[in-house]
């Protein structure tokens, strides 16, 4: 029963304070998961440690859920542990570049029903690895659309007033 581990970058035009907050803010966070996936808090919202959230697949009648907590946060980075049918953690990592973020989401985990490991590796392997590249791609719009806004704010903010 060895881990098993999906690593993908994606380079982003964005500061990593704004790629962190669409990592971070639940609703940012929406507007690129897959959208059969649902992140609920169990209690309030909080990527601090030991907060506590699940991830919940929206498949009729099943809804397989998995059991979320923050076990690593500082500043550009949050690594949520799972737990469920399946054991692991979901690490996303902000490097400073020149162009803005590379942002790299290290997915590590282990499935020890055996029944269900051989179903992942034949049927959903190929999937997960590709929505998570699609994910990057959909956090990459929301990012660079957000630096976008705040670029125009801070022109119109600087200037000059005519009275």
């Amino acid at each position: 029963m060895a881990n098993q581990q999906f690593k993908n970058s994606i380079e982003i035009n964005a500061s990593p304070t704004i790629v962190e907050h669409c990592i971070s803010d639940r609703t940012l966070m929406h507007k690129w998961l897959n959208p059969a996936l649902r992140c609920e808090p169990v209690g309030e919202w909080s990527t601090e440690v030991g907060s506590r959230s699940r991830f919940i697949i929206l498949i009729p009648l099943v809804k397989p859920t998995l059991e979320a907590v923050i076990l690593e946060r500082k500043p550009g980075l949050i690594v949520w542990g799972f737990a469920g049918f399946f054991q692991g953690s979901d690490r996303w990592e902000c490097q400073e570049v020149s162009q803005g973020t590379r942002l790299v989401n290290c997915f590590t985990f282990e499935i020890s029903n055996p029944v269900i490991r051989t179903g992942f590796n034949i049927f959903a392997s190929y999937l997960t690895k590709t929505d998570m590249r699609s994910q990057l791609h959909r956090l990459k719009r929301v990012a660079e659309a957000i630096q976008v806004e705040e670029k125009a704010r801070n022109i119109e903010k600087s200037k000059p007033k005519i009275t």
